[in-house]
């Protein structure tokens, strides 16, 4: 059975009216699971990150002034969201969030966090709305555990995971993989493992068969011990910073095909819900969705 990892605070962040981010998605999503028959019983609640452990792992004094609020105004406009203590507790949160589902999918064999994706982030600065690198921090905790000795981080967000790239690239434990819009942000991009540009306007079965291809090259490359796997949903045809014209059925296929591959593979699964940026939550959250179709907890 597929863990589910959530925490109210996800969607509790007061931004600026018509703000880019739909932070509203995350307690959406899990009120329609919830609607859809799946038991809060069945949602692990993360607590917030220690910024003393971070600053182990990332530029201390990135972290000293990104939690104190004392970053400069640059850098905060680079990230995209208004200071506040609100926005640390939520930062903090869904990091841990991310480490909690790659623990229980070590016990349980998958697991979602029902946020997750910020692979933006660098280890000294952030940026496009990403501050903490989740996925980075889930596969350094999880090669903590003498079953894992390599993390495929298989990325299929719209936008390239730079930040994730970067910091992994001297870190041989941690294979990346980017599948992203050629011309879409990030303008500078990062050298993953593999990367995968797309050009603006692909469609379903050029994006289908470069993710089967994309994946079965990653772990015939990586031979990975766990995944950790951004679902993105950017990619999506009516999403507004996409660029692409994939539809809802082709990112249930994508997800399907991830979980099988992984389950065939005994292979341990993370995944989180990563980007998507329709202005309407209702249609957003019904794309969402299709990871959870996909692994059967709806």
């Amino acid at each position: 059975m597929t863990a589910l990892v959530f925490h109210p605070i996800y969607s509790q962040l007061d931004l600026p009216t018509k703000h880019r981010f739909p932070i509203q998605k995350y307690q959406a999503l899990k009120d329609r699971l919830i609607s859809l028959g799946v038991s809060n019983t069945r949602f692990y609640k993360p607590k917030a990150l220690d910024p003393a452990v971070l600053s182990k792992i990332f530029d201390p004094s990135y972290i000293k002034n990104l939690t104190a609020g004392t970053l400069e105004p640059a850098a905060m406009k680079k990230i995209g969201f208004p200071w506040s203590e609100q926005l640390i507790l939520r930062t903090l949160t869904a990091s841990a969030g991310t480490i909690l589902a790659g623990e229980l999918a070590l016990q349980q064999g998958r697991a979602i966090n029902l946020t997750g994706g910020y692979h933006h982030a660098f280890g000294n600065f952030g940026a496009g709305f990403c501050m903490i690198n989740d996925l980075y921090l889930c596969a350094l905790n999880m090669l903590q555990h003498a079953s894992i000795r390599k993390i495929l981080i298989f990325d299929c967000d719209v936008h390239q995971g730079d930040g994730t790239a970067k910091l992994a690239q001297n870190n041989a434990s941690v294979f990346t993989v980017s599948i992203h819009g050629e011309k879409n942000f990030p303008h500078n991009k990062q050298r993953s493992n593999l990367d995968f540009p797309l050009p603006k306007g692909t469609r379903d079965n050029e994006y289908l068969l470069t993710v089967k291809n994309a994946l079965e090259l990653a772990i015939e490359e990586a031979k990975p011990d766990a995944v950790i796997y951004d679902a993105g949903v950017d990619v999506h045809e009516n999403d507004d910073l996409g660029h692409l014209d994939v539809s809802t059925i082709a990112i249930y296929q994508r997800d399907r095909f991830v979980f099988e591959k992984c389950k065939a593979l005994n292979l341990p699964l993370i995944a989180v819900i990563g980007g998507g940026y329709q202005r309407d939550i209702n249609s957003l959250t019904n794309v969402h969705l299709q990871l959870f179709k996909a692994a059967d907890v709806i």
